[in-house]
């Protein structure tokens, strides 16, 4: 690295970084790569120059994303970490990216093995929800906004042609890059935002499993009635699945299009999905107050006083302690291999064992919520007064269609109701003592009124404590399948009570 004296005279702006060398070099600035002094952990600024700023009228692209990228925490987002201002210059700092575009990435290996392209596919469409579930529309998803950190996972970047949705506000702009605009945006016609986000998300998957552009022509007017007649071939490599979630996306009138919540339910999609995508990730503040322990250890032991910075985290501050925090946390989560040790999903046996080597674990205090930057899941305890989350573990080596066999047998004898997010995953209700919840289930046991339990009580009027959780079902690193039970709401004594009877009705106690 060199001495900030060496940073293109920005030493005191940039006193707690010492600038490297450049990473590339646009329109009105440069990204250079550098180090953060206090936590050794590297850094992308992106220089802007407020001059050729105004003069090329950009400055409100540049808040506009400043603006995006100050609300957003999420794993699969470029982390923001400080913005700093001088009479000349903009020093956006933000999260480094080692491995560059997904662009490169694609040119350099050409078609990806379906199960790569789906791990980054579900990535890009986890960040691309979180993004509209903040009233955000990218509007310029391509694999050249798509930048890959050390562990190849995905990070959205660029929201400078991104704008807030309102709802019953439509969108008109002509924007974004014309080999991934939908047909209504480059016909100039009114759009909402998520659609045409969603049409772009199909070209990019296409571009990962073919190795090409569905629609590509050097002739623009070409181009466009290639892409207005959704003109494109369907390779015969893709797998049926495949074949059957590219077409959904790419279609014409984008109010046949399929959505994002659609993709996620696609089994495409669901195929080797993992937890911490399969829940979507709460709000930016709930995510601020949530304090890891060890991270604060080490910040407080870099001289940082420890009220200021819990203050600072939860009040969303800007300053060189929490700047050193979240650098430290990202990295930290980065380096781990996975939720409990599990990289993603495997794909689940067929066979029929019996359930008989079950191994039980006492039920534990893991207080889990995912965080800014838990891309696996890892569980952070809160510093803050926060609900503590308490899980309850089983362990097997049996199959895991046999493990979920049993599964469902225990929740149905004890009148538990639930809904399958996917094979291996189930969000559940129990509401103990109350006979008429076996009257809310469909034939699959499934939730079929919602409100039905908070319409009725006991003699007195009361209303029933209600449980609820969710189970998802792992390979572990040593191949056995943990069978991983996580209570969402309701008491948790109450919960750790449901454990036991459930344990018991596994007859693994």
């Amino acid at each position: 690295m060199e001495g900030n004296t060496r940073g293109g005279g920005h030493s005191e702006a940039l006193k707690n970084y010492n600038v490297g060398r450049t990473l590339g070099i646009g329109t009105f600035g440069k990204v250079r790569i550098a180090e953060h002094k206090h936590t050794g952990h590297k850094v992308a600024i992106k220089i802007l120059n407020r001059r050729q700023m105004r003069t090329m009228e950009m400055e409100e692209k540049a808040k506009r994303e400043i603006k995006i990228l100050r609300l957003f925490i999420h794993p699969h987002i470029i982390r923001l970490y400080e913005v700093i201002y001088t009479p000349t210059d903009i020093f956006v700092v933000m999260e480094y990216c080692k491995y560059g575009e997904l662009f490169d990435c694609i040119v350099e290996k050409g078609r990806l093995q379906e199960d790569e392209a789906r791990r980054i596919f579900q990535q890009i469409i986890s960040g691309v929800e979180y993004c509209h579930r903040n009233m955000v529309a990218h509007r310029d998803l391509k694999p050249e906004n798509l930048l890959l950190d050390s562990k190849y996972n995905v990070k959205l970047a660029d929201f400078g042609l991104s704008n807030v949705m309102h709802d019953g506000h439509f969108l008109k702009t002509s924007c974004g890059s014309p080999n991934y605009a939908a047909p209504e945006v480059i016909s100039g016609k009114l759009y909402a935002g998520p659609e045409v986000d969603v049409w772009s998300c199909g070209v990019i998957l296409y571009a990962l499993l073919c190795g090409t552009l569905p629609f590509d022509d050097d002739n623009i007017p070409k181009l466009f009635k290639k892409i207005k007649g959704g003109i494109y071939i369907l390779p015969s490599h893709l797998s049926a699945l495949a074949r059957d979630l590219i077409p959904r996306m790419l279609v014409v009138d984008p109010m046949k299009r399929i959505t994002i919540r659609e993709i996620r339910e696609h089994p495409w999609f669901q195929n080797r999905l993992p937890r911490y995508l399969a829940v979507p990730p709460p709000d930016t503040a709930q995510q601020a107050k949530m304090i890891d322990e060890d991270t604060l250890k080490e910040i407080v032991n870099l001289g940082y006083d420890k009220a200021h910075v819990c203050e600072s985290l939860c009040n969303r501050l800007q300053n060189e302690a929490t700047v050193a925090y979240y650098l430290l946390l990202d990295n930290r989560f980065r380096a781990t291999s996975g939720y409990l040790g599990a990289d993603y999903l495997q794909s689940m046996g067929r066979s029929f064992n019996q359930f008989t080597s079950s191994e039980s674990a006492s039920p534990s205090t893991r207080q889990y919520l995912p965080a800014s930057n838990d891309s696996q899941g890892s569980g952070l305890r809160p510093y803050y007064p926060v609900e503590r989350k308490w899980a309850l573990g089983l362990q097997s080596r049996a199959q895991p269609r046999e493990i979920m066999i049993e599964v469902l047998k225990a929740l149905q004898e004890l009148n538990v109701c639930w809904k399958k997010n996917g094979h291996y995953n189930m969000k559940c209700r129990w509401c103990p003592g109350f006979p008429q919840v076996s009257d809310m289930l469909d034939a699959n046991h499934s939730f079929v009124d919602d409100s039905t339990i908070m319409d009725n009580g006991d003699a007195n009027g009361r209303l029933p404590a209600v449980i609820k959780f969710e189970i998802q079902l792992y390979k572990t690193k040593d191949d056995k399948y943990l069978l991983d039970m996580q209570r969402v709401t309701g008491p948790q004594l109450l919960f750790l009570d449901f454990c036991a009877a459930f344990l018991t009705n596994l007859r693994v106690l």
